[in-house]
């Protein structure tokens, strides 16, 4: 028996290894879904709708859904599967199942209704919350005390950029409550609200927006090359030495995922909370004079992490606890004394928050003392921008002038790329074409992309300050992009967008973006919400959020469900001249013009010359009268066309009337 065991023994290994070898070839990969196909979220009402995602190549995969019947396919060589099914009248809950003959995932508190995609720059993003202590919402405390409603969803899209168009992103539904309604959109949310209040249906906001970001940045690199703007721009990017480069870079760093939410922010740690250590020798840092940017290397900008040193010396010991007044920070920071943090501001939105740290005395000790901090830029600007200060013990000593830097992190593509402390950074980084929010198509490939083909309504859009000061460039963009967002959806859904509102850029450049909008309103299923009685001179993020959405909504509710209301205010239809005398009139009068409790004003009219000039306005048989003396003969007329024109023209509904100049006509 023992040699016949013995005999037996090899090839019994070897029936054990095959075996396993083929118990392991036949593991299936496990399901995957688009983010967007998860608890909670809405599904829009009475559509065929497509779910995708991955899992093994060439299984069968089935959906089944407690409104319809199993529906089965087969994923594709590649592991990719979709499935088509239909959608009931609005309702739910409901529940779904995604299955294998391995595995299932199972979606629970559906909800059929409207889905709405809401996109733009940073008026679109600007939470419920606000962005204190500068940029407010109005009421915003009592909103989102009584945010509570069941039939209100929201899918935040997280930041991301990508050269290439990709499938992946972050994100969740979260149900409107007191304790998520600050965190969402609040245009998108006001919007939201008035939905589903006339309409009594569960509303969905798909929200994907990044402040800051022009027009560009928004659209697919193949209808960007159909205008030719960017080609230069987009040859850059692409630029095969230029790849090399950059990844030749990049490659050299560990990476670290950027935090999606401000509670991860507070745990950040990248391996560089050491050089807040008073004992780290920083002699070798570079020097930088404070306040001022921060970001502004050799040969680029820099978006990422930067430490920034200084030490400062008490005549006395502390008797008393000090304040440490650094002003506005941009972005984020992390403060420390003597190595301990005293302070920090985290999450989007901070960079005009003016930070006061208090700093115990037991920290602090006559002589010399450390002051760290840890800034993180996540785009644009970055810097201290205010005089830096420490009291306490009757003195005030002022912190500006010579700090000592150090960039730690660099963000790149949605990612910290993170250095080696001990090597010398600012001398061979390349002089690389940088990827940033601003780039063309970049968010498009990561925010709106992958969004295909969830089955959306319509779209919002709050955006264009961004591209103030290329208004004849905007006017041919912005209608390309709603055109190349309704091919990439294969449907011409509506879409409605926020004119910019009045603010003080300085150079008047803004009347002809507002005028680039409007324009935009000659494609077909559009609307426009017109701003300038919401607006704010001094504050590019009115706190008026409310009256923005629930405007938006209101041609939702006309254009899509028919409802007898008025949704526009006036629109610049055409003008006639009179001998001395121009004649204006308007579309969307509603049921009549009216003045606003100011005098009508804002009107110029210029002849020949083009040398506008003020005009006595008079609403006569629901148009308008212009007279200028000394003007013989009129020939332009233009309204409302400064950066921080007042409205004072409505239709008797309360809208006001929009920016518009005959010249450009």
């Amino acid at each position: 028996m023992n040699s016949l065991k013995l005999f037996y023994s090899p090839y019994l290994y070897l029936l054990s290894a095959l075996f396993v070898l083929v118990a392991c070839s036949s593991e299936q990969n496990p399901i995957q879904v688009n983010p967007l196909f998860s608890d909670h979220m809405v599904l829009q009402q009475e559509e065929e709708i497509t779910i995708w995602g991955t899992a093994s190549p060439n299984i069968s995969i089935s959906l089944s859904a407690n409104w319809t019947e199993k529906v089965e396919t087969n994923t594709d060589a590649e592991g990719n599967w979709s499935i088509k099914f239909q959608t009931p009248e609005a309702g739910g809950p409901y529940s779904l199942t995604i299955a294998t003959d391995k595995e299932e995932i199972s979606l629970k508190d559906i909800l059929i209704g409207e889905v709405w995609l809401a996109s733009g720059q940073s008026n679109m993003e600007m939470p419920l919350n606000g962005w204190p202590p500068r940029d407010t919402i109005l009421n915003s405390k009592n909103e989102i005390a009584s945010a509570g409603n069941n039939m209100i969803r929201m899918f935040t899209v997280e930041r991301n950029l990508s050269l290439e168009r990709t499938s992946d992103f972050r994100g969740e539904w979260f149900v409107s409550s007191p304790e998520t309604a600050g965190d969402f959109s609040a245009t998108a949310y006001f919007f939201a609200k008035r939905l589903q209040k006339e309409l009594n249906i569960p509303i969905g906001i798909i929200h994907s927006s990044w402040g800051g970001t022009p027009a560009e940045a928004w659209i697919s690199k193949t209808s960007l090359k159909e205008l030719g703007d960017f080609d230069e721009a987009l040859l850059s990017l692409e630029d095969p030495n230029m790849v090399k480069l950059k990844n030749e870079w990049y490659s050299r760093w560990r990476t670290v995922e950027i935090p999606s939410k401000n509670n991860d922010w507070l745990e950040l740690n990248l391996g560089d909370l050491g050089l807040s250590d008073p004992n780290y020798d920083a002699s070798s840092w570079e020097k930088i004079n404070l306040p001022g940017p921060i970001d502004q290397r050799e040969n680029w900008q820099m978006d990422g992490v930067i430490w920034l040193r200084k030490s400062f010396l008490l005549k006395e010991e502390p008797l008393e606890n000090y304040t440490l007044s650094l002003g506005a920070v941009d972005d984020m920071d992390y403060t420390y004394v003597n190595g301990q943090q005293v302070g920090l501001t985290v999450g989007n939105g901070k960079h005009t928050f003016k930070r006061t740290y208090s700093i115990p005395k037991s920290l602090l000790k006559k002589g010399e003392n450390l002051l760290a901090i840890r800034v993180i830029d996540t785009g644009g600007g970055g810097g201290l921008n205010d005089s830096i200060t420490l009291s306490g013990n009757d003195e005030s000593i002022h912190l500006s002038g010579t700090w000592e830097l150090l960039p730690a992190a660099e963000i790149y593509e949605g990612q910290f790329y993170v250095y080696d402390l001990k090597e010398s950074l600012s001398l061979d980084r390349p002089n690389i074409v940088e990827i940033n929010s601003h780039s063309p198509t970049v968010l498009f490939n990561a925010m709106i992309a992958p969004l295909v083909p969830y089955s959306i309504k319509g779209a919002i859009w709050y955006q264009g300050e961004s591209n103030v000061g290329r208004a004849p460039q905007y006017e041919r963009l912005f209608p390309k992009m709603i055109e190349d967002w309704r091919s990439q959806w294969q449907i011409n859904f509506p879409f409605y967008f926020v004119q910019i509102a009045p603010f003080n850029y300085g150079n008047n450049l803004s009347p002809a973006l507002r005028d680039a909008q409007r324009k935009t309103l000659e494609l077909k299923n559009t609307g426009m919400v017109v701003t300038l009685d919401i607006g704010d001179p001094v504050n590019i993020h009115p706190a008026n959020k409310k009256d923005v959405g629930e405007r938006l909504a209101g041609l939702a509710l006309k254009n899509e469900h028919a409802k007898e209301l008025i949704a526009s205010g006036p629109l610049f239809k055409n003008h006639l001249v009179e001998g001395n005398k121009i004649i204006v009139s308007f579309s969307h009068l509603g049921s009549g013009l009216m003045a606003s409790e100011l005098p009508l004003q804002g009107f110029e009219i210029a002849g020949e010359d083009r040398i506008f000039k003020d005009a006595k306005a008079v609403i006569a048989n629901d148009k308008i009268e212009l007279t200028v003396a000394g003007i013989a003969a009129p020939k332009f007329v233009r309204y409302a066309w400064k950066d921080t024109s007042e409205a004072t023209l409505f239709n008797n509904e309360g809208l006001p009337a929009s920016s518009f100049s005959s010249e450009t006509n």
